[in-house]
């Protein structure tokens, strides 16, 4: 039997996507875009009826500016982190915006979370732990996300870690 073929046949205790969170979907985009435009379109014409034809071309600039840093910060939406446990191991696998994939395979018996925490503010970073190597993991999440997260995951490592009880089917 493969490894591969193992893998399928151990149960998975915690799985999850982590993406980062965009608050302007596609269509609102395009709204802002046409609005924009339109607003920058006019006001360039105003000065230009004025004389002062240079400012026009700033005008549609912007615009051009604002559509790119928009379709920039929807590429890095791309990105997302794979966090998978089984009773013998934690997988986290990292795609950044670009597709390059970074993978780790620990293993959650000698695995611990550790949080940082702000006292007003709540979780600010989350790594896992092992073997004197930190990990950063659901950095996409705000601070109310990561404390789901983490309590999610703490679980899953302490079944992990209890070992999986499986009844027999009769």
């Amino acid at each position: 039997m493969t490894d591969h073929n193992a893998d399928e046949l151990e149960p998975t205790i915690f799985s999850t996507v982590i993406t980062p969170h965009r608050s302007l979907p596609r269509v609102g985009f395009l709204v802002l875009m046409i609005a924009f435009g339109a607003a920058s379109f006019i006001a360039g014409m105003v000065f230009l009826i004025l004389g002062a034809w240079p400012v026009f071309g700033f005008f549609g600039l912007d615009v051009l500016l604002l559509y790119w840093a928009f379709r920039l910060n929807y590429r890095h939406g791309d990105a997302y982190e794979e966090v998978k446990v089984t009773p013998s191991t934690l997988m986290v696998r990292k795609v950044s915006h670009r597709g390059r994939v970074r993978e780790w395979s620990l293993n959650p018996l000698w695995v611990r979370l550790e949080r940082v925490a702000h006292e007003e503010f709540g979780i600010e970073r989350l790594f896992l732990v092992s073997r004197g190597r930190q990990l950063t993991i659901a950095s996409f999440l705000g601070p109310d996300e990561k404390a789901d997260f983490a309590k999610a995951l703490t679980a899953a490592l302490n079944e992990a870690k209890r070992g999986v009880s499986r009844t027999a089917v009769s």
